[in-house]
């Protein structure tokens, strides 16, 4: 994975299928993720260029289709504990104060 300057959000792209919960929640967890961590959500739709190239890239057996910083996260139901372990370990290396909730943990 490239090195990201120390202020730079992680990229977050959702492939976002109409009328899919899994997509509805993904986008809303994202929401709420965005208040705690420097994310770049961009919500691509399915049926769009970029939303097609990506779904013949990464083959995903469910939607939505999530990547962070252009790399295979998940797809189907987002995994919310990981992600923000993830985000977590992430802020953590680039020296950001952490949730003020988990000190002591």
């Amino acid at each position: 994975m490239v090195a990201l300057p120390e202020d730079s959000p992680t990229a977050v792209t959702v492939v976002h299928a109409e009328a899919c919960h899994f997509c509805d929640d993904a986008a809303q967890a994202l929401a709420r993720l965005a208040e705690r961590f420097p994310l770049d959500v961009r919500i691509v739709d399915v049926d769009s260029a970029e939303g097609r190239r990506l779904l013949g890239i990464h083959r995903p057996a469910m939607n939505p289709l999530v990547l962070l910083d252009g790399a295979y996260f998940s797809s189907g139901r987002l995994p919310r504990k990981k992600l923000t372990r993830l985000l977590e370990a992430r802020a953590a290396s680039r020296g950001a104060p952490g949730d003020p909730s988990l000190a002591g943990r």
